[in-house]
């Protein structure tokens, strides 16, 4: 890619109202001179690459949230401007990026729904100067300064679904495939403990990379010949789409079970119902779970975006989240300037999500979590566990 923001973010929008009905209150107002001018959020979301499918629902949900604030006063009284970049660039890309929207653009905060190792680039970028809101399912460990993440640690969706799977279909023996990046490494060093804790033994591990053809047939030939009873699948949007075809065309399927921490609707429907016999997934949110609040998130989307939304997803709803998770921070730390003040607002602090309230502590969440079973193309909520402690231990 030789651009480094992507075509559409040469072209700033400020979101109107959608008029879902949601009651908001009203802003508090941000000291300086800036409080009556616009509020530049940039927001890094995959536009390109391995997970640009999840690009549009992460762009509609991001807008529904933008509207909504805008709607009822915006951000401390200023409107929300946002201003795209391209989360599926290369690190090195994004990091150019994220300088030129700080330096130029002069942004107020960023937000991030990529893989880590774009995040890893753009914190690097940023230097703590730009509040950084990260909001996609990640392996923990984040702390750096002015940084806050809305994600999914390890130990919430890892540790009670490998236990809730080894008690409840005897799961002893585990192959672990991932892409060969940030995410699944650290993940799955987790995943390792947890195993163990389980009374379980690891008998495969292997990482392939981003995005290459042709790669699943060998990969699932050694998994065939291991026989494992329970594979942990760490890939990312195409890649784990095509593993899971491919594993179900080689008839593996029909005995040997399989979660993956990445498989969220949109992927669910890229494999398709006549391969995911088998198939859990484990994350903090499903479009089918039953909450009022998510029935009004719901409906709120379907309405902004009618005739046709885009599919909405685990990876749309935690923009959204993000988005309000960003709000909540700047108007209780009074501005973006402070990174002391912003650092000391996000403890204890509260924001609105797709499906209720959430209370940030060490700059992670506190967070329910679903372990789902694929039933032809949808999830089927088999286990929830509640309030999940997130393991981060950030000051």
């Amino acid at each position: 890619m030789t651009k480094i923001l992507n075509p559409i973010s040469r072209r700033r929008f400020v979101a109107g109202a959608v008029g879902t009905g949601a009651a908001v209150a009203a802003p508090a107002v941000l000291s300086g001179a800036r409080a009556a001018g616009e509020f530049k959020m940039a927001t890094f979301l995959a536009l390109s690459g391995p997970a640009s499918l999840f690009g549009p629902t992460q762009t509609a949900c991001g807008k529904l949230a933008v509207d909504q604030i805008n709607a009822a006063g915006g951000i401390g009284g200023r409107k929300v401007t946002v201003i795209p970049a391209d989360g599926g660039a290369t690190p090195a890309e994004a990091a150019k990026a994220a300088i030129r929207l700080m330096l130029r653009d002069k942004v107020d905060l960023v937000l991030g729904s990529h893989n880590s190792a774009v995040r890893e680039a753009i914190v690097a970028a940023l230097k703590g100067r730009v509040p950084y809101v990260y909001t996609p399912l990640y392996e923990g460990g984040e702390c750096n300064p002015n940084v806050y993440v809305t994600a999914d640690t390890p130990q919430q969706q890892v540790q009670p679904s490998i236990s809730w799977l080894a008690k409840t279909l005897g799961a002893k023996t585990y192959y672990l495939i991932g892409n060969d990046y940030v995410w699944p490494h650290k993940t799955n060093e987790q995943a390792k403990k947890y195993i163990a804790a389980a009374g379980g033994k690891v008998v495969g591990e292997e990482y392939l990379p981003l995005g290459a053809p042709n790669k699943f047939e060998d990969a699932v030939t050694r998994i065939k010949a291991k026989k494992p009873d329970l594979v942990v699948i760490t890939l990312v949007g195409g890649d784990n789409v095509n593993f899971n075809r491919t594993f179900a065309g080689f008839g593996l399927d029909k005995s040997i079970k399989r979660v993956s921490y990445l498989l969220e609707e949109l992927t669910l429907f890229g494999i398709g119902a006549e391969n995911s016999a088998g198939l859990y997934s484990a994350m903090s949110y499903f479009v089918n779970e039953k909450s009022e609040p998510n029935a009004k998130f719901k409906a709120g989307f379907a309405k902004a975006f009618a005739p046709k939304p885009p599919p909405l997803s685990m990876l749309g709803a935690d923009v959204y989240s993000g988005v309000y998770c960003a709000k909540a921070l700047v108007e209780k730390a009074g501005g973006t300037k402070d990174a002391g003040k912003l650092m000391a607002a996000a403890n204890n602090l509260q924001y609105r999500t797709a499906t209720g309230t959430a209370v940030m502590t060490n700059r992670h969440v506190v967070k329910d979590m679903y372990l789902a079973e694929c039933k032809g193309t949808s999830f089927d909520i088999v286990e929830s566990f509640k309030a999940v402690a997130h393991g981060q231990t950030c000051s």
